[in-house]
């Protein structure tokens, strides 16, 4: 290992799902195994600890660190949050990377669920996303949304758990009403299973897929590949 490299310090938003802590948890494996030469930490912003102060005090003494927020939209959490966490650190020099989304790799993975989960071209899809009150998380996700429409050729709405409008249910039974002769497909956008992935499957889409991250699952290699960049992009901007 490489001890002059900046730590990667993974931030999840945290879940009381032990589904969704082992997916969280396999996908810092998978970034471990591809890159051996970088020390990799997990914390948490909610729910489960170790919280990003904790993870940065376990470190090296005067180790720096990158801060990768395992977060498909910035909104609170990453600008308020972790940016508050970075900015208050003493002891070293730590930068915050952006949020995974929105990115073509996300899609990827999206498309992959939706035909895993027998989604075809007659299906009617909404993406269901966590939401948030901050507009920068919500612009994020209408461009995910925007990206689905344009890689799948299909207009692609958009429904929220939480925070924000047109809610899911909301959103499925526009769908429905729409195109009376279609299954609607509830594509989750969410990183794992968890609370938000039950509320998604219980919002009246004749199908839901997967999240992102499945436990019993590999990691998809994209996911790897994204908190790779954007750790190496923080780093090239800040060090």
């Amino acid at each position: 290992m490489n001890t002059t490299l900046p730590a990667l310090v993974g931030i999840s938003h945290g879940t009381s799902s032990p589904a969704g802590q082992a997916a969280v948890a396999g996908l810092m494996r998978a970034v471990s195994h591809n890159r051996p030469d970088l020390h990799t930490a997990l914390g948490h912003v909610d729910v489960q600890l170790p919280d990003v102060t904790q993870v940065l005090a376990e470190l090296t003494p005067g180790r720096s660190a990158i801060v990768v927020p395992l977060l498909l939209s910035a909104g609170f959490h990453v600008h308020v949050d972790l940016g508050r966490a970075v900015r208050a650190e003493p002891s070293r020099r730590v930068a915050l990377a952006d949020a995974l989304g929105p990115d073509d790799r996300l899609v990827d993975v999206l498309r992959y669920r939706l035909t895993q989960a027998g989604a075809t071209d007659d299906d009617t899809l909404v993406l269901a996303a966590a939401g948030s009150s901050d507009a920068r998380a919500v612009a994020d996700c209408r461009a995910v949304a925007e990206r689905l429409t344009e890689a799948s050729g299909r207009v692609v709405t958009l429904g929220f758990l939480s925070a924000a409008k047109p809610r899911l249910e909301a959103a499925i039974a526009a769908a429905r009403t729409e195109h009376p002769d279609s299954r609607v497909v509830a594509s989750s956008y969410l990183l794992a299973p968890g609370y938000f992935q039950a509320l998604a499957e219980k919002a009246g889409a004749d199908v839901t897929t997967a999240p992102l991250l499945v436990d019993t699952e590999p990691v998809p290699p994209g996911l790897v590949e994204l908190v790779l960049d954007r750790y190496l992009t923080a780093a090239n901007r800040s060090f």
